[in-house]
Formats: structure tokens, sequence, C-alpha cells
């Protein structure tokens, strides 16, 4: 009898799972595990924990609807908070596991996890199946090698629309109920990960809750219901507000949806409601997700160095005081203020927000990307490993910014909050 194990880590879904759909078409038994390593919860070199508390209560909501999403498919997900290679070995004698699937993932502590946990496994009849599963454009469909992905995203972007195609999604069918194995693990609360329980700021631009089928509600919603993606590139640098962005990003970064899911359902509403630049501009924007996905895929560790993939040597200074005021907001600039308080009352920030703060932080105060590129993996609700760091190296001037721009904070402030609502909003004192 063949018994798999899926290890799911940032692909917490049934739809569209590659590894799920793997295991259950070529097993006779597969069972589920999930890991709280509390190593997500240490804090990290600059003094920040890696996994702040908007963080771990959007994980936990996702964990949850992942383990009832299974139990309908007659899987069971056994979670643990502890060390994935201190369980495994377990794990694979108690349930006779002969494969294990999981999704591939190439940066350093995912590398190194996975390494400790094969070799405390030890066991040459187990074969570990990994599947690229977090792309829009699968590494074997896109027109070039990883070693010569373009530095520049236009480049991309365009062979990748001219000679690259999103595959379809994979179907995964229910097994029999005699599947299901005994229980005895539970999904953790948020007060045994360290976080007391929060309230949510009533002034967020959106309230999170983490989870696929609150993924499926919001395409519903944004797409479907509302028909906002029509207006999505028109309002899609806004600040106040539910609906000026998708906020699918949330979702996408622990893999509550697929890109590829994304990708289909706008193709569907293009058919159905209306094609326009707003449509494009969604797909637009997934493919920037890709982008820096490859982009750390080609430069590996490089993504966290100092001196970024580029090997530029600036003069970064770690002052304490100006990173506890960028933090507080407390910068003499009222917009940037503004954005960091909304980050620390509700884990999240709009994107023409992040490249203001982030231009501040490095190119006005010339303090250590790294640093805030720490803060925001600590505390935004859709921190994506690739799209953070490449993102901050981008703004710094050691990533893919061919012209390494710096923001002009007051003339942005102007621009998109030309009334000061956000900031009004925002530079209040706190409701709570």
């Amino acid at each position: 009898m063949k018994t798999g194990l899926v290890w799911f880590r940032n692909d917490l879904r049934i739809t569209d799972n590659t590894s799920l759909y793997n295991a259950v078409s070529n097993s006779d038994k597969v069972i589920a595990v999930y890991f709280f390593d509390p190593r997500l919860f240490e804090l990290d070199q600059f003094g920040f924990k890696k996994t702040e508390k908007y963080r771990a209560k959007f994980l936990l909501e996702s964990v949850t609807e992942l383990k009832e999403n299974l139990n309908k498919l007659n899987i069971t997900l056994l979670v643990y908070q502890n060390k994935p290679e201190k369980i495994f070995s377990k794990l694979i004698e108690d349930y006779k596991i002969n494969k294990v699937y999981l999704q591939k993932e190439w940066t350093n502590e995912e590398t190194k996890i996975l390494n400790f946990t094969k070799n405390e496994v030890n066991n040459s009849s187990v074969d570990w199946l990994e599947s690229y599963d977090q792309f829009l454009f699968h590494p074997d469909d896109i027109p070039f090698d990883i070693e010569n992905i373009p530095k520049v995203f236009t480049n991309f972007r365009k062979e990748c629309e001219k000679l690259a195609t999103v595959r379809t999604e994979v179907i995964i069918t229910s097994l029999v109920s005699e599947n299901l194995v005994e229980n005895t693990t539970n999904i953790p609360k948020i007060s045994d990960l360290g976080f007391q329980e929060l309230g949510m700021d009533s002034r967020t631009a959106f309230p999170f809750k983490g989870g696929e089928n609150q993924a499926k509600k919001r395409v519903q919603d944004y797409f479907w219901n509302t028909k906002r993606l029509s207006y999505y590139k028109k309002t899609r640098n806004g600040l106040v507000g539910a609906d000026y962005s998708s906020k699918m990003s949330a979702w996408l970064s622990n893999g509550s949806v697929s890109a590829r899911t994304i990708y289909h359902q706008v193709r569907n509403y293009e058919n159905d409601i209306q094609k326009n630049q707003s449509t494009y501009w969604l797909i637009f924007e997934l493919i920037w997700r890709d982008f820096f996905k490859y982009i750390s895929l080609k430069y590996g560790n490089d993504l966290f160095k100092i001196k970024g993939i580029l090997h530029k040597d600036y003069s970064w200074l770690q002052d304490i005081q100006s990173i506890r005021q960028w933090i507080n907001g407390e910068t003499k600039e009222p917009f940037v203020n503004a954005n960091m308080i909304e980050l620390k009352n509700t884990g999240w920030m709009s994107n023409r927000g992040r490249q203001n703060v982030a231009s501040y932080f490095a190119k006005e105060l010339k303090l250590d990307w790294r640093i805030g590129a720490a803060y925001f993996e600590s505390l935004l609700v859709d921190y994506d490993v690739h799209s953070n760091y490449g993102n901050w190296q981008y703004v710094a001037g050691v990533g893919n910014d061919p012209r390494d721009r710096k923001f002009n904070i007051e003339l942005q402030s102007q621009r998109y909050d030309p009334q000061q609502k956000f900031q009004s909003l925002w530079l209040q004192q706190t409701l709570f």
C-alpha cells in the first residue's frame, strides 16, 4: 500500500495544489502535515520577531481552513508546534510513508530546514517529490534558463507574454472516508505562539482573514459582485478603503490561492464582463510577482546581502533613533508617518505607501535597507520573501531598478493624498 504525505508550507490550499494532486493521484492513502516551526517566531538579527501578531493570526486562520477543506477530501491534517526535523522520522515510521510531496522552496532558511529534516529521516526508501507551484509561469515554460533571467522587468514580461502560457488548474478529487486517520494534534491558539488576542483597528483598509475560502470570497466580491476589477488600474494607487486594490497578495503570500487561479478568473471575467487595461493590469502585477521569484532563483542569497544582486557598495547607517522614529511614525514626513502607523496597527500598507516609506528609509535616512525589509517581514500580512526583499533592493538601488530613483515624498503625498484623507485618518491618536 502506497501512503503519501503532503507537507504543507506556503501552499495552504486544496484548489490547484500540485503536491496534493500528485499525492492523491499516486497514493492509496494520503496524510497531510503542517508545522508551526518555533524558528518562525524567534527574533531575527535586527531584533524583530520574524512573524509578528498580524501574520500569525492570518496564518492560524489559513491553517484552520486548510484542515477543514482537507477533511472534506477525507484527508487528515496533522499539525505540530515543533521543528519538522524533530517529528518527521516518527511520521514516516508510524504511517509507513513512501513518498513526501511538497512545494519547492529555494531560499536559505526553507532549504536548511528541509535538509535538516531529510538528514534526520535518513531513509533511502522515502522519495521527496518537490513541485514548483508558486509561479504564474512555470519554470519549465518560460523562454529563459534561470541564469539568463533578464535584470529588467520589462524584458522579462514581454518575452513571457509572447512565448509562455499559463498552465490550467489541477483538479483534486476526494478520497474514500476510510483514508482518514486518527488525529490527536491540534492547531495552536494565538496565545500558544506568544501573542495576545488582537482586535481589528476600525481604520483598517481591509479586515483581512486568512484561508482559502476567504480568498475565494474576495475574488467573488472584487471581480464578480462589485466588478471593481474593471477599475483596478485607475484605483490601484489608492490609500483608503477596501476596494482601491484587489488585496489578493495576502492570500497569495501563503498559498491560500494560486496565481494561476487568479489569472484564469481574470480571463473568465474578460470573457463574460469586460476586458480593459485594468483587467490586464492585475495580470501585469502577477507577472511582477513572478519576476521577483525568478530573480531570487537566479541570485540566491544575494537577495539578502547588503550589497544586493548588483554588489554595490553604499555607506549604510544603523542609527537606532532614526530607525525607531521611522517605525513609530515620528519622522519629519507626515505621509511616511501615516503609512508606518497604518502598518503598525494593521499589518497592512498600500503599494504606494511601501514604495515611499522604503525610499525614505534607504535614500533619505540612508539606513541599512535590510533592517527595513526585516521589519516588513515581521509585520506585513502579505509578506512574501521574494517580493519583499526584491522590492527593497529595487528601491535601495542595489537591485533591479536601472535608474536608481528616489521618491519625492512631498510630491507623492500631494499627488496620491491631495485632500490628506489618508494622513488625517492615521495621524490622529490610536483608537485603542
